[in-house]
């Protein structure tokens, strides 16, 4: 049986949500309403703490990925914590993000203090246009886009994230 468990705490402007246990097909429900009732209250900079969950499936990452949609609707930030093996090394959430190319579209922060102050690291240059301006966005995502076209090819189809 799949057990989660996420615990909310308040650290100035940051909301964080400490996750625990499996985020998979049936748990995932419960950490999409968390983030949404944060949300409706008003709590537009979250923390999803991440570094107790044990495995992750596509619907874990489809939440991680809706809540940053959802907080860049309305202003606001998300920064996960993402767990590591015994060795200090990449943990299996990372490695699930990783393997679906989502993971350079989220912003990765230190466990502890450095979640809360800034010190966030950013997995590609991607995550850092989140809070640039929107024409400054758009301008970096069409030069990404043109730089991945081959020679000779011209890119016409543009994605909005």
């Amino acid at each position: 049986m799949t057990t989660i468990e996420v615990d909310e705490n308040e650290y100035g402007c940051w909301t964080v949500l400490r996750v625990r246990g499996e985020m998979d097909l049936v748990t995932s429900p419960r950490i999409r309403r968390r983030v949404h009732d944060a949300v409706a209250g008003g709590r537009h900079d979250l923390v999803v703490d991440l570094s107790a969950v044990r495995f992750c499936d596509s619907s874990g990452v489809g939440v991680l990925i809706a809540s940053r949609r959802l907080l860049r609707s309305c202003g606001g930030r998300l920064r996960l914590i993402l767990p590591e093996d015994r060795d200090g090394h990449v943990g299996h959430v990372g490695r699930v993000l990783a393997a679906l190319g989502v993971r350079r579209q989220l912003v990765v922060s230190a466990a502890g203090p450095g979640a809360l102050t800034g010190a966030a690291e950013r997995a590609e240059p991607a995550a850092e246009a989140e809070h640039a301006e929107p024409a400054a966005t758009e301008r970096a995502a069409e030069a990404e886009l043109a730089d991945a076209a081959l020679p000779g090819q011209r890119v016409t189809d543009r994605i909005s994230p």
